[in-house]
């Protein structure tokens, strides 16, 4: 799948260049599973989150739901079954609504009673941890953490098989993150839910995730399962991230992988060859004139470098 946006100058604001949000991305989600979703802001994670879930249309490529083409789904359909946890709770709720119309709104779209809409929110906001007196507040009255629960039983009212999770805790302290990714653990046993767990944090991804899929400048670097990300990384910006987590007692070098820090490449403006190539420190003469393709290098083990090229 590909989403490139045009950018439009001159005279007659006419395409000039696009951006390469999404460059020719493939991958698979199990039903149960949870996929992590991992890159440095601007990778693309967001936008591609935002085209599976139909709320902007790809450029190009195909999404599927069950072996069908989300784009033959009705959206109200394809809404009812798939649903997104968005970044900022601040700005997911409207401030003029309240909580038990923000979260029931998709059951009063479908025509569901007052009573029947009440009983719902009341119930799942019990299960999130809130209790049944928040329905008639308002979302200014709540913490973060309470409006990331908010908003996870928002997401839960149409019953949905799979929801996407966009960075659900970057904004929360330490400790509410680990109540919310726990939380979220536990809806997905007993719901049976699938997740893409969206994240620049690799801590978190690895708590959370059976299989990772890595993001670079608009393209998948690396996919594995969880323990060979972490136990046999093979791709160096993969490398990079890991080596970020922060450690305790660890120092900090001004360095990106033994090279000067580098900004990441434009969007618009891409290298001819692989786009991590200006900040890797094994890159050669074919790394700058071709780029690499996603090959399988050991069972379920895919990575795009030309040092693992068949």
């Amino acid at each position: 799948m590909k989403k490139h946006f045009p950018i439009r100058g001159g005279l007659l604001q006419g395409t000039v260049s696009h951006v390469h949000a999404v460059d020719g991305v493939s991958f698979d989600i199990e039903r149960g599973e949870t996929l992590g979703l991992v890159g440095e802001s601007g990778c693309g994670k967001s936008t591609l989150s935002r085209c599976i879930m139909r709320l902007v249309e790809p450029t190009s490529g195909e999404i599927t739901y069950g072996g069908t083409d989300v784009s033959k789904i009705p959206r109200d359909e394809y809404w009812r079954r798939a649903q997104m946890v968005f970044q900022d709770p601040r700005s997911s709720l409207n401030p003029r609504l309240s909580i038990g119309y923000s979260v029931g709104e998709p059951l009063i779209v479908r025509g569901a009673g007052a009573e029947e809409v009440r009983s719902r929110v009341t119930e799942l906001l019990g299960i999130v941890g809130m209790n049944p007196e928040h329905f008639s507040r308002y979302p200014h009255e709540f913490s973060g953490g309470q409006r990331q629960r908010l908003l996870i039983s928002k997401a839960l009212i149409t019953d949905p098989e799979f929801i996407v999770l966009d960075e659900p805790t970057s904004s929360l302290d330490v400790s509410v993150q680990a109540k919310i990714l726990n939380l979220l653990n536990r809806l997905k046993e007993e719901r049976n839910l699938t997740f893409l767990f969206v994240s620049h944090d690799l801590s978190v991804i690895k708590h959370m995730c059976d299989r990772i899929v890595v993001m670079y400048v608009g393209r998948v670097v690396e996919m594995a399962p969880k323990d060979e990300i972490f136990g046999n990384t093979l791709h160096p910006y993969t490398r990079l991230l890991i080596d970020s987590i922060p450690k305790p007692g660890a120092k900090v070098e001004p360095t990106m992988m033994g090279r000067e820090s580098i900004e990441l490449p434009s969007n618009i403006d891409l290298p001819e060859g692989c786009r991590f190539s200006p900040r890797c420190p094994h890159a050669g003469e074919e790394c700058s004139k071709e780029q690499p393709e996603l090959v399988e290098v050991e069972p379920g083990h895919f990575v795009a470098c030309h040092m693992y090229r068949k």
